[in-house]
Order: structure tokens, then sequence, then C-alpha cells
């Protein structure tokens, strides 16, 4: 790399080495390379980052909204001008294409429109009990913590970090091993910033540095954003330490519906996108479309002609939209699940093996909807297409999961997509829109085993306030009369 990257644990406002010396490499899934080794959290570390937050607290809680705000609008405006240092970042450490990141620049408005929002947490006041005047108070957790995936990392460091801070508690961070370097990036700013130290701690490590954080007897709230599988271990860990409340984004085996009325170009654009960008490695792409069989031929050819024009190649190209998958681990994952494509299904596109760790767009048709490809998430850039012919029988099909995150209705018939969209089982539905569009000052999350809560404007600041009620006993004031 041209220039040397942070690679130890921020703790306290400054960088330290893990305490056992400990470190995990991290390789370039486009060439193969070790571009860093970054030092791996213990439990000691876990211990002494908690330690930190909580020691802050009671300075950082009692400051105004207004004193909170300050140093996260300078850190918007730094993260503003290193848009491409953080692209680079993510392009060599996980795949990502420059050519179509925006995390920094995300995470950046994230910040911004936090860091003038805590005056909208105001509790509320009663007197509807005779001889009372009761009020509440919003007032924050203390210690929390933060546990942040590897795809979209920036984007989702900040979705957690700003309204936790702005609502006065002090966090505690974990990048995924597989992404840790934009976090450790975002480390080095905080102090030009202006926050005080031990307000913001951020630690890299594998899920033993997670699983003490969501064990520990000091963290009040945890926002994990994963797999299904590990927020599970997440939600039962939290519960048999102090019953910390837990807000969990998760999985996805998204639907899309086109019914035969849609704009078929529009359809097609937006659902291969959505399966498409990140190489597929995300928790809402479409990765289960059903289209009326009175359009599928024509649909499905469009589809594999915008979907086969994916640009491969090394991510640091901006002519690139397509990069690897993250790691050796995701692409033996996604491999292993084309490999039950190709038995169960009707291969249309890719399905071939290719050089390093890409996965080529890949479509399967015709596909038995018990099939273990169509149960389970593959986060890779393969999609199965099924034929439909009735509403309700699709619409069962679609709700045949335990995900519920996002789903997707293409149709001219307002009457059809809000009767459809009622009825769908998921935390977003896209009406002739699709997955990742979503919308700033709405809720994000998911129905079933998706996730527990919601995430957004007023949603993530609520998340991270208690509420206390305070009574209090009028006595009579005697009439003059």
């Amino acid at each position: 790399m041209a220039k040397s990257v942070e690679v130890r644990l921020f703790i306290n406002g400054k960088f330290t080495p893990s305490s056992d010396g400990g470190r995990f490499p991290i390789k370039s899934p486009y060439s193969g390379k070790i571009i860093a080794e970054v030092y791996e959290a213990t439990e000691d570390d876990v211990n002494r980052a908690v330690a930190a937050a909580k020691a802050a607290f009671p300075t950082w809680s009692t400051l105004s909204p207004t004193e909170r705000g300050r140093p996260m609008a300078q850190l918007a405006i730094i993260l503003e001008t290193l848009h491409d240092e953080f692209a680079d970042l993510e392009a060599l450490s996980m795949g990502r294409p420059v050519s179509g990141y925006f995390d920094s620049r995300g995470a950046a408005q994230i910040f911004k429109q936090y860091s003038e929002a805590g005056f909208n947490t105001r509790g509320t006041s009663s007197l509807n009990t005779p001889g009372f005047v009761n009020m509440t108070f919003r007032q924050p957790y203390g210690v929390a913590a933060a546990i942040i995936p590897w795809n979209v990392p920036m984007y989702f460091l900040a979705k957690k970090l700003a309204p936790a801070l702005i609502t006065g508690n002090t966090v505690v961070l974990k990048s995924s091993e597989k992404a840790p370097l934009t976090s450790l990036k975002l480390a080095t700013l905080l102090n030009t910033a202006g926050f005080p130290a031990g307000v913001i701690n951020i630690i890299s490590g594998s899920g033993t540095s997670g699983a003490a954080l969501a064990s520990h007897m000091d963290v009040r709230v945890l926002s994990f954003t994963g797999s299904t599988r590990t927020g599970r271990i997440v939600h039962k860990t939290a519960a048999e330490s102090n019953l910390k409340k837990v807000i969990s984004e998760l999985g996805g085996k998204c639907p899309a519906i086109v019914f035969d009325d849609a704009d078929i170009p529009d359809a097609v654009e937006g659902t291969q996108h959505s399966i498409q960008w990140n190489s597929g490695q995300t928790c809402m792409a479409n990765s289960r479309i059903y289209v009326h069989r009175n359009i599928s031929d024509s649909f499905i050819e469009k589809f594999k002609a915008s979907f086969s024009s994916a640009r491969l190649g090394d991510p640091t190209d901006p002519t690139v939209n397509h990069g690897p998958q993250a790691d050796e681990l995701q692409h033996k994952t996604v491999r292993q699940f084309v490999e039950l494509g190709n038995q169960s299904g009707t291969l249309a596109l890719g399905g071939v093996e290719m050089n390093g760790l890409f996965i080529p767009p890949t479509i399967y048709t015709e596909t038995p909807e018990d099939a273990k490809i169509m149960r389970e998430e593959v986060f890779g850039p393969v999609v199965n297409i099924n034929t439909f012919e009735h509403e309700d029988d699709v619409i069962a099909k679609a709700n045949d999961s335990e995900f519920g995150l996002y789903a997707a209705v293409y149709t001219k018939d307002i009457d059809r997509a809000l009767r459809v969209s009622q009825r769908l089982e998921a935390g977003t539905v896209g009406i002739n829109c699709t997955s990742p569009t979503t919308a700033v000052d709405m809720p994000f999350g998911g129905y079933k085993g998706s996730g527990i809560g919601r995430e957004g404007w007023s949603e993530s600041l609520d998340n991270f306030l208690e509420t206390k009620t305070v009574l209090i006993k009028v006595h009579h004031i005697p009439s003059n009369n």
C-alpha cells in the first residue's frame, strides 16, 4: 500500500497494541497479498475499552446536545475530504470497487444530521392523574456497544455511533475481522474532531471479542448488524449476562415480485443492480425473483443481458463495478451454493469457476422452492428466477421464508401494489423499486429471523435512550373564595 495504515486498537483516546500482541492478517481478495496485520482485541482489551467508555460517560452525558454535536459535525467535515482514501482502503481490504463506494460520504451525512438532532429527544408530561404533575425523562443508557458487518462498514459505523453519541452514550465499537481498516482510519480522526478520550473506542477482532462485548456487565445496550446465526448468539449472550438491550439487523433472502403489467426494463434494471451490487454481498439483495409467466421469457433475456454486462476486475480500477468476494471463506461458501444450484435448478448464466476469488453473475431458473439455495442466504451474485401465475400463490412463496428483511413489487396497478405490500412479511417493501433503495427518515429492520428492532432517523435515537417516569405529588392550594 502506498500509505501506512493504522492497525492498533483505539482505546481511551490513544492507539495501543492488543494486550497479548496478537494480530490477524488482512489479505487483498484481488491480489492475495497481505496488506496489513491488525491487532486483535482480547477480553482484557474489551474490558479496558468498556472501562474507558464508562469513565467518560458522566462528563459526556451532561454536556448539552450542542456541545455533543460539535465534534460530530467536525468529523463529518473531515470525512468529506477523505473519500478517496476510504474507498481505496475498502477496495484493497475486501474488494469493494471504488466506482460504487459511497460509505464515507454517507457516513459524513449521518454524522452531520445527528449532530443537530439532540434537542429532538424530549420527554413528555401529563396532568391526567389528579393531584399529580407527571413527566418522563429520556436518558442515555451509559456504555453502548456496536458490532458492525464487513460489507458496508463505514456506513454502519456511522448509523450506530452517531445516534448513540448525540443521546449522551459513550461507545465501544467492534469492526469485522474481514474489514477493520476503514474503522481504524476513522479512529485516527477522532481526536482532531474534538471527541474527549474514552467517548469512542474502536477495537478489531473476531467473534471472541464480540462475545466479550455482548456478555459485558457494564454494557447496557448493544446494536448489532450481521448474520442471523451470529445474531442469535449475541441475543442469547446478552440475555444471559445483564439482559442488556439488543437491536439487531440480520440476514435476508429477499423476494422481488414482477407482475405482467410491470415496466420490464425498469424492473430488470432495479433487480439486477440489487443482486449484483457489491458482488451480491448485501443482506437485502433480491436473491429470489418471481416473474409472471406471461412476461418471463422477455424479462429473463433482458436480465441476462444486463447481469452479464458486469465489469469484473481490479476493484481499485474506476471502470470496474464487480469485485471479488471478500475473502477465501466467503468465496468457498458462495461456490458451495453454486454447486447446489447446479443440482437443483436450471443454469441460465454463469455458474463457472473463475481465477481468484471472483464469482461471475449467476442465474438459476425453475428451482424448487424447498431447495437449499432458495431457503438460505447466499451472499453472492447468485439469483434464482422462478415464474408464477396467481397473486395469492406468489405471495405465499415470497413469505415462505424464515427471513423478512426486504421485498419488492413491480406493477403499474397501485391497488395491487398496496394490497401485496400489506401482505408481504418484510420490514421494508419497495414498490417499483428494490434494494438497496431506502429512505433516511424511514425505519429499517426485519421481520422474523431478519432482526429485532428498527434503525432510522427517530428510531435510532430511541434505541439509545431509556425512559424514566417521574411522579410529582402536588398539594392543593386553598381557594380564595
